[in-house]
C-alpha cells in the first residue's frame, strides 16, 4: 500500500452515473478514496451506509468517493438501492488499475482490499488505513483524518 507523502499517478475511472473522472492529481479539494471489495456484500454495504451518515460533515471539507472493481451497472444499482450520496467509482477495466496503483489490489481474489486514502489538493497522500478482510472501517476515522488535514 502506498504511504503518506507519496503521490500516486492519476487513474481514469467511471462514476456509477457514467461520468468519466480521474482519481489522483491536483484537485480543488482534498479527496477521501474509500476502496471496497464488493458491491452489495454485507460488510461493504454496512460500511458505506455508515459513511453516508457522516457525509455532510466530511463533504464540508473534502470530496468523498468509493472505489470498487465492480462494473458501473452494479455500482449504479448499489448506489440507488442503498441511497448513497457520494460517487462510486468503477475500477473494473483495466481490472483493478486504481487498486493496483494504490497498492491495495488483492490479485488472488481479484478485488480491492478494504483500504482508504486521503489525498490533499496536490494529490499527495496525507493519510491511509487498511482494515482486515471482513472488518469495516469506522467513519469517525475519516472525520478525524479530514479534520487534521484541513485544520492545519
Amino acid at each position: 500500500m502506498l504511504t503518506t507523502g507519496e503521490t500516486p499517478r492519476q487513474v481514469p475511472l467511471t462514476e456509477h452515473t457514467g461520468r468519466q473522472v480521474t482519481l489522483g492529481g491536483p484537485a480543488a479539494r482534498p479527496v477521501l478514496a474509500v476502496f471496497v471489495p464488493f458491491a452489495f456484500s454485507p460488510v461493504c454495504s454496512d460500511e458505506l451506509s455508515r459513511l453516508n451518515t457522516v457525509l455532510p460533515e466530511l463533504t464540508a471539507a473534502a470530496d468523498v468517493v468509493a472505489v470498487s472493481c465492480d462494473p458501473v451497472a452494479s455500482l449504479r444499482a448499489w448506489a440507488d438501492h442503498d441511497g448513497l450520496g457520494f460517487p462510486l467509482l468503477s475500477d473494473f477495466w483495466p481490472h483493478g488499475a486504481a487498486a493496483q496503483t494504490y497498492g491495495v489490489f488483492d490479485p488472488e481474489q481479484g478485488h480491492a482490499r478494504r483500504a482508504s486514502v486521503l489525498l490533499d489538493t496536490e494529490g499527495v497522500i496525507r493519510w491511509t488505513t487498511l482494515s482486515p478482510a471482513g472488518k469495516g472501517r469506522d467513519p469517525q476515522l475519516y472525520l478525524a483524518a479530514v479534520g487534521r488535514l484541513v485544520g492545519g
